[in-house]
């Protein structure tokens, strides 16, 4: 998965052993799988040669990422012109959110 990351969620994530990002659409902080229960473990952080980005490796809880149910965020794949799954559904959204999906960004 892709997120954005603040310094109040670099610091909560060194913090808490725990993925912390920002929601930009919300404009607040939110602990991945604060509504699934799917959190992320850190295990190692890397940053790159300018320190803008950071990589974080973690043990997935619930192996999956995605809000969708796949183990990946990207589960789709650009062949012939077209968009297909190349993952398997793992859990159903509708069991673990309800009606009330969490916003595009903020799904966890």
């Amino acid at each position: 998965m892709l997120a954005y990351m603040n310094r109040e969620a670099w610091e909560r994530t060194l913090a808490e052993g725990e993925a912390f990002y920002y929601s930009r659409s919300r404009q607040r902080l939110w602990k991945k799988g604060e509504q699934s229960g799917h959190v992320q473990r850190v295990k190692a952080i890397y940053l790159d040669c300018d320190e803008d980005t950071v990589l974080v490796k973690v043990d997935q809880v619930g192996r999956a990422a995605c809000h969708e149910g796949y183990e990946s965020c990207f589960f789709r794949r650009w062949k012939n012109g077209q968009l297909e799954i190349v993952g398997d559904r793992i859990f159903d959204p509708k069991q673990v959110y309800g009606n009330k999906q969490p916003q595009q960004e903020d799904r966890s």
